[in-house]
């Protein structure tokens, strides 16, 4: 397998396990990276050591510690890298899994939003929605001072 194809999937794979490890996923894709590093022989051992990982990541993002998050990215990169060099058949499973999985992940930056509003008078309308499904419709219920009144 080339060199570039290896780093790209090892990259991938290890961004999309750090990331599943916050998400409703993990229990489902921790067992399937167990079953890709254990070979079906240490799968019990690799499940825990994915799962301390979970906790020192859920650590670091509570406190901010940025660094931790990319050190243990670059831990199961390198065991990813391991991986598929012992074994190429991993590169297939390893797709597969990032197939299923990768779709689950928040989308960047996606998962907290901030408005703010300082002083002065809005009357114009505000929607925050992180879906919106089968359209929406406003209405005008009310008219601020200087707007003409009736029907819009």
């Amino acid at each position: 397998m080339e060199a570039e194809i290896v780093q790209g999937l090892v990259a991938s794979g290890a961004t999309t396990l750090v990331g599943l490890m916050a998400t409703e996923a993990w229990t489902q894709a921790r067992s399937r990276f167990a079953a890709l590093f254990g070979r079906g022989e240490t799968d019990e051992a690799e499940a825990a050591a994915l799962e301390r990982s979970r906790t020192v990541i859920a650590r670091a993002r509570e406190t901010g510690d940025t660094g931790a998050v990319d050190d243990l990215t670059g831990t199961w990169r390198g065991r990813l890298r391991q991986a598929l060099l012992e074994n190429p058949e991993v590169a297939d499973e390893l797709r597969a899994i990032l197939a299923e999985f990768e779709p689950r992940l928040p989308a960047p930056g996606g998962e907290s939003l901030e408005n703010t509003f300082n002083g002065g008078t809005t009357y114009g309308m505000v929607i925050q929605a992180k879906n919106v499904h089968g359209g929406a419709h406003f209405h005008q219920y009310g008219q601020g001072p200087g707007r003409p009144s009736g029907d819009r």
